[in-house]
């Protein structure tokens, strides 16, 4: 081999050396300036909720700022285009819920992005059933009671959603579809609004997040009456599976972080840990006990999977309630 062949592949190896000696440096000092967390959905939310406590933490576990940034619209895509279109330096996270697997196929028409490619999967941050909560007014105290009331009075009953295309919006599709019911389904713009609607008795009934459910009943102006898990739910041992009464009717949601694609895997690597280090503080997971949150802190491939998996199992929902596409 000539001498100079010899030096330009010694040359190649040195430069991607250094590249990558560059990148895991980079990461290491991550964040090196504050962190913009979108949270694609309004304030007051589940998500929301879940973003301020771990911001708090995260700061202290980084000693950088971890800012909510919320941007509701359009079932938390237009949070979810921002942060598609934000740099791709670690310095910008979205966090936000299985909603997004959910429109994936629901926004198909009118998409701007391919949510398989231009986000990249960080880590599941936690699980949360959803709960059927309805307003005071309503003179049902179990799902046997509100299944009864709505085929008595068809097309009378207010189901508030948090977002098109939510969790809280496909269990409602599901309800109507599997118990045989006919509901005027609303749309608001997350969990803390869609709760607002249903403690003002300006909806009826609402399939409510575990963190929202939670501190609702407090008030005395809601009350819940199952969860979509298959089983009890720890946080909430007095409501049953609704799949007691509704055959089929299960579904949950998860909470997890995602990075505009290009971000350098050791960053997403790096948040994956920091937040399973964060999911051990004992106030975060105090909290969660008590919200109906169970913790989880996957790894990148671990919600690169579940995420997969559930675009194909809404995408089976949607075709089959024939919910128009957007």
């Amino acid at each position: 081999m000539e001498r100079n062949t010899v030096w330009r592949y010694a040359g190649a190896a040195f430069v991607a050396a250094a590249l990558v000696f560059a990148t895991q440096a980079q990461a290491a000092s991550w964040p090196e300036k504050p962190v913009r967390v979108i949270v694609p959905f309004g304030v007051g939310g589940g998500t929301d909720i879940q973003g301020r406590l771990l911001a708090d933490n995260l700061q202290r576990i980084t000693g950088q700022r971890f800012l909510i940034d919320n941007r509701s619209g359009a079932g938390g895509l237009i949070g979810a285009e921002l942060a598609v279109n934000s740099p791709a330096d670690g310095h910008t996270l979205l966090f936000t819920t299985a909603t997004l697997a959910i429109n994936t196929t629901l926004y198909s028409k009118t998409l701007k992005f391919n949510t398989r490619t231009d986000l990249v999967p960080s880590t599941l941050v936690s699980n949360t059933p959803n709960v059927l909560c309805v307003h005071p007014s309503v003179p049902a105290k179990s799902v046997k009671d509100l299944l009864a009331l709505a085929k008595k009075n068809p097309g009378k009953l207010i189901n508030g959603v948090n977002v098109p295309g939510s969790t809280s919006h496909l269990a409602a599709e599901m309800l109507a579809q599997l118990a045989g019911l006919d509901t005027l389904i609303v749309p608001f713009t997350g969990g803390g609004p869609s709760m607002t609607g249903l403690m003002t008795g300006e909806i009826d009934m609402l399939f409510a997040t575990g963190p929202v459910a939670a501190a609702a009943p407090k008030t005395g102006r809601v009350r819940c009456l199952a969860v979509t898990t298959a089983k009890k739910n720890r946080s909430f041992p007095d409501l049953p599976p609704i799949n007691t009464f509704v055959p089929g009717l299960e579904i949950g949601n998860w909470y997890a972080m995602f990075f505009p694609k290009g971000t350098p895997s050791e960053i997403v690597n790096r948040l994956s840990a920091i937040i399973k280090q964060a999911l051990d503080d004992e106030k975060i997971r105090g909290f969660y006990a008590r919200e109906g949150l169970e913790p989880v802190g996957s790894s990148p491939a671990e919600l690169r999977e579940q995420f997969e998996k559930d675009i194909e199992k809404y995408a089976k929902v949607i075709k089959t309630r024939n919910i128009p596409l957007r």
